[in-house]
């Protein structure tokens, strides 16, 4: 027989036993959906965690602090003293050369104090390079991103403006979430004196500083409400060390055992190669924090708990399996007669287990393509009408995000196939069986 014969008898024999045969299929229908639903929870999941920790800031940037743990000059075992954790500019060059590194900033900081009319705000500053800020695409909510030539132009993380308030009025900012002042059109002051517009100034005690009053410009405001850019103001790196340098110079401080930079950003191109740079800057002697790092962590449990999720998923297509492989042997003692004259006609023994294997297969792949259409009617119900019950259930485990069941293409493919090779195998043994029987005996007995 070839092919296309034994699809047709194929068929044939699985729509003459209607009932067991949809039994049968049922089986896998509820074992694929119960695997492919376990497992959309645990993707739902993790999207939930990216979700969560994109909107803390950027998954690509990471964050560099200097000494990792050890101190200037001493590195670390079988480490040169050039790479012993200092974040100076020959440390920045390391890391704009490393692999899937596109762009490095460093930052300088330094809490300073700002005035529009009689309203104050005091926030930390954050110098950084202007062309970092574009290539790693900070979100802007109003006016624009920092230029290179800008000096003493400011742009305002997406909290602090809600910050400022009038000292006359009022001790502290109302936070009530709605700013008092315009800080892109109004005219803006920037001081590193703290008692500057306040009411009642602490005069410290000793010789009078006499801080610059710089004249600055808001240009711009952040759009992200949540992650740490949304407390900090941003300015031109080399103006901030200017006005560094102005203070430590009115402070009467001295600048021996400090580095040269207090952070430095680095922007990887490939969000999946964040971890392997961390950890070769770590291994030059440095700390690094990124939000990868977070994400990590929490895709770790989701993967966990989506392995538990589909080990209970697997059980039913088990079940299913064993629904296949007691259907296909049923099937061969109702059609020993049939089985005997096949072979005294001369079949081939290998037509007849291709055959059963066929029969077990397309119970496989029927039940695989139906038990997927319900997985994703199952998933968008979840997504949708249930999703408040979803949530209820699932509790804080599921985040913040708004994705209870994700159901990605690979799976689908991964289980129809799955299903299929369920079917296969659960009609290794029926099959082997029908082609050992003895046509004589067979046509004896029936």
């Amino acid at each position: 027989m070839n092919r296309i014969d034994l699809i047709r008898l194929s068929f044939r024999n699985l729509l003459r036993r209607r009932t067991r045969s949809i039994l049968a299929i049922i089986g896998v229908v509820v074992g694929t959906s119960a695997i492919i639903v376990m497992l959309s929870l645990g993707f739902g999941l993790s999207e939930n965690f990216r979700q969560q920790i994109e909107s803390y800031g950027n998954l690509h940037i990471i964050d560099v602090m200097g000494n990792g743990g050890y101190y200037p000059g001493m590195g670390k075992p079988g480490m040169d003293q050039e790479t012993s954790g200092t974040l100076d500019d020959l440390a920045v060059a390391q890391f704009q050369k490393m692999k899937h590194v596109e762009t490095v900033s460093p930052v300088l900081q330094e809490y300073l104090k700002f005035a529009i009319g009689k309203y104050i705000a005091g926030a930390n500053v954050m110098g950084i390079d202007p062309d970092f800020m574009a290539k790693a695409d900070y979100d802007i909510q109003d006016g624009r991103l920092l230029l290179k030539d800008d000096k003493f132009s400011v742009v305002f993380g997406n909290q602090v403006p809600i910050w400022f308030y009038n000292p006359k009025k009022t001790l502290y900012s109302s936070w009530s979430g709605e700013a008092q002042v315009d800080v892109l059109t109004n005219k803006l002051l920037m001081t590193g004196d703290m008692n500057y517009g306040e009411k009642n100034p602490y005069v410290e005690p000793g010789e009078p500083v006499n801080y610059k009053l710089y004249k600055a410009k808001g240009i711009g405001i952040l759009a992200n409400p949540n992650d740490e850019s949304a407390y900090n103001v941003y300015m031109n790196i080399d103006t901030l060390r200017t006005i560094k340098a102005d203070l430590k110079k009115a402070r009467h401080e001295t600048t021996a055992g400090t580095q040269a930079y207090d952070l430095v950003k680095v922007y990887v191109t490939d969000i999946n190669k964040v971890q392997d740079v961390s950890e070769a800057i770590r291994e030059m002697g440095f700390q690094t924090n990124s939000l990868s790092d977070w994400l990590k962590a929490m895709q770790d449990t989701a993967r966990i708990i989506q392995g538990i999720l589909g080990g209970i998923g697997a059980i039913s297509l088990l079940v299913a399996a064993l629904g296949i492989t007691n259907t296909m042997i049923m099937s061969i003692y109702e059609r020993t007669r049939e089985i005997g004259i096949m072979k005294v006609m001369g079949a081939n023994l290998t037509d007849i287990r291709s055959l059963f294997l066929l029969e077990a297969g397309l119970i496989g792949f029927i039940g695989g393509v139906v038990g997927i259409v319900f997985s994703f009617v199952i998933s968008l119900l979840m997504n949708t009408l249930l999703s408040g019950i979803m949530q209820g259930l699932l509790g804080n485990i599921g985040g913040y995000g708004t994705t209870i069941s994700l159901i990605p293409w690979w799976l689908v493919i991964a289980s129809l196939a799955f299903s299929t090779l369920i079917g296969v195998v659960s009609g290794y043994y029926p099959a082997r069986r029908a082609m050992r029987m003895s046509a004589l005996e067979s046509i004896r007995n029936e």
